[in-house]
């Protein structure tokens, strides 16, 4: 197209020669940025806050998503117009896709020399999903008008608080807001609702006697520590056993969310296979710590059990005898207390909290970054035992190194361990910092 002689399209986007970007989703529009095509006295950037994982934050040993707040802010400051809004969002409350949502953000924008008729018409010509098309579109373009509202800066977002039925469990709520600091309640309630899901009331209760000692007095990098070890600790007791494997397997939200994303229509069947391959270390941590130990050390009788379970088997948790099965292994959370692998998870949180109280009276950076080596013990089966692996030798270097080791190195450790599922670069690490 030209205007008088003048391009006013162009095939090639080249940096600092764009007028307007579009980003189907936030990392879009990181990208673009990155890539010196947004700037700040010529672009206007419209883009999705969503997010799509990508394969490398996906496939993180640790937490490799991406900063989404931080991609904003340095879109905010990179073009000289962005609007944004959640138009994935937009797109499914249309019926249509979000190519529409974002051509109504154009047209929103003010930034082409068209009138929305022409842009709608443009639509009306394509024939295809005509109507849910022109809802998203109209919807994208109010909001391109009108603007995004963006959160107050000096604003902080609180949770709504929940009002349990449960005595008990309104009683632990209560004791969280009367005792613990209230910029942290969301992360304890959220805590608190994880440790019920995953065991009982009393279990969340112990919880929050963890915590407590933490949270006493605690400011600055205290209360930073305190958030830190509340995240984890939640996260380690409601570590992944059989029994909570099942559990998740089973849920009737797991059932509708499939259902959802397989795109089920009405009259069709659906049918979800389980591959389950227990070990024989899942079956000695699931009986009582005495017997599993006995087991698991045993001759002829473990023998017999590996050669057992030396294939899996397909199980159809849709069928009613598949269910069935899944749900009395569930139903073993009510004995977890006793079971071996409890009791080895139980002392090794105990230890962990015991190493973060010792460093936190020295140095509390230190005992910061010894909280979040909890990442490396996650997952189930072999992932499990391959970062417990690793947490053991950065704990047994920490502890060589004494109150002395610097924070950034037990970070560096950490990152190591993260970066290498076989343990090869945080070995090299170790030999580096003379910590092997």
């Amino acid at each position: 197209l030209a205007d008088g002689g003048r391009p006013v399209l162009a095939l090639m986007p080249l940096p600092g020669d764009v007028d307007i970007v579009l980003a189907s989703e936030l990392m879009e529009a990181g990208r673009a940025v990155q890539r010196g095509l947004v700037t700040a006295d010529r672009t206007t950037l419209i883009g999705s806050t969503h997010r799509v994982y990508s394969i490398a934050e996906k496939s993180a040993m640790g937490d490799g998503r991406v900063d989404s707040a931080q991609l904003e802010r340095q879109a905010e400051r990179a073009a000289k117009r962005y609007i944004r809004f959640d138009m994935a969002e937009a797109a499914e409350r249309a019926g249509s896709v979000i190519s529409a949502v974002l051509f109504g953000a154009v047209a929103g924008s003010g930034v082409l020399p068209f009138s929305r008729a022409q842009f709608e018409a443009t639509i009306e010509r394509g024939g295809v999903g005509v109507k849910p098309s022109l809802k998203a579109f109209g919807a994208a373009f109010d909001r391109a008008q009108n603007g995004e509202a963006t959160p107050d800066a000096g604003a902080t977002a609180t949770a709504p608080v929940p009002r349990p039925r449960h005595a008990a469990v309104r009683a632990l709520v209560e004791r969280v807001q009367q005792r613990f600091p209230a910029g942290s309640h969301a992360l304890l309630l959220e805590g608190v609702r994880r440790t019920i899901d995953y065991q009982d009331v009393a279990y969340a209760a112990t919880y929050l006697d963890r915590l407590a000692p933490f949270y006493d007095g605690a400011a600055g990098d205290g209360l930073r520590l305190a958030d830190a070890v509340a995240r984890y600790l939640a996260l380690w007791m409601s570590y992944e056993d059989t029994a909570r494997v099942a559990a998740l397997k089973t849920r009737a939200t797991r059932f509708d969310r499939v259902r959802e994303e397989s795109r089920v229509q009405p009259g069709q069947v659906m049918a979800i296979h389980e591959y389950m391959h227990p070990r024989l270390q899942e079956i000695c941590e699931t009986l009582p710590g005495g017997l599993g130990r006995w087991l698991a050390g045993s001759g002829l009788p473990r023998r017999i059990i590996e050669r057992l379970t030396q294939e899996g088997r397909v199980v159809q948790t849709s069928s009613l005898g598949g269910y069935l099965l899944l749900r009395a292994v569930a139903s073993a959370r009510r004995w977890r207390r006793t079971t071996l692998r409890f009791i080895e998870e139980n002392a090794l949180i105990e230890g962990w909290l015991a190493r973060i109280a010792r460093a936190a009276a020295l140095n509390p950076q230190l005992a910061i970054e010894i909280a979040e080596c909890q990442r490396l013990v996650k997952g189930y089966s072999d992932t499990h035992e391959r970062g417990l692996r690793n947490y053991t030798l950065v704990m047994d270097a920490a502890e060589r190194a004494g109150p002395q080791l610097a924070p950034a190195t037990l970070r560096e450790l950490r990152d190591a361990a993260l970066a290498d599922e076989h343990g090869n670069r945080l070995r090299t690490v170790l030999q580096r910092h003379s910590l092997a």
